[in-house]
């Protein structure tokens, strides 16, 4: 049976982007360090970038998709990946501003959902058939889904480093139990897979 799933990259203080984001800086002063595990090591993590992307359909926020920043869509705007996003699968994201969907090379079609993480949810569902789900991101994007008991499995990576402000993973989420699975890393990462248990 399919699950919904989120992999998500944190600093060692629970942050998942760091202070100040821009459209300079989308993942904040310091951000971008976290993620030094998936291009610096990506043999030594293989498994869990294969992971990563073996998802039927994604969801994340507008944030992901576009930056920081609330308002109208810039209709020029096709996302951070250039022309071939690596989802290679369905992409919904969540705002409170309609927009026609964004058709990719690769299989990536970004559909642009106005009415609330239970659709996006379902509609991700049907487009993934029988693969899992994936939460892409952001941390409040994720914060939602884990609020409303949506995700079966979480996949932290986490990075050695401090970030000391920013945007924390898990503020405001109450009642959440963990169950670890698995633990493995790197000199970069540390991989912990927790079953989510209601």
């Amino acid at each position: 049976m399919s699950q919904v799933t989120c992999d998500l990259t944190i600093s060692l203080d629970g942050f998942a982007a760091g202070p100040n984001q821009s459209l300079a800086e989308p993942l904040g002063e310091g951000g971008e360090r976290m993620h030094r595990w998936q291009f610096e090591e990506p043999h030594a993590n293989t498994t869990w970038r294969a992971g990563i992307l073996a998802s039927g359909a994604y969801i994340m926020g507008r944030n992901m998709f576009a930056g920081p920043g609330p308002g109208p869509w810039d209709a020029e705007w096709r996302g951070w990946w250039g022309e071939e996003p690596p989802y290679h699968a369905p992409v919904f994201v969540l705002t409170h501003h309609p927009r026609e969907p964004l058709e990719m090379q690769g299989g990536t079609t970004f559909t642009f959902v106005t009415d609330g993480i239970e659709s996006a949810l379902a509609q991700a569902r049907k487009a993934a058939g029988s693969k899992d789900v994936a939460i892409a991101g952001g941390a409040q994007t994720v914060r939602q889904y884990l609020s409303a008991g949506l995700i079966d499995e979480l996949r932290l990576h986490t990075a050695p480093i401090v970030l000391g402000a920013g945007e924390r993973l898990l503020d405001g989420v109450t009642n959440l139990q963990l169950e670890p699975t698995e633990v493995s890393g790197t000199g970069l990462v540390t991989h912990v897979r927790y079953r989510v248990t209601r």
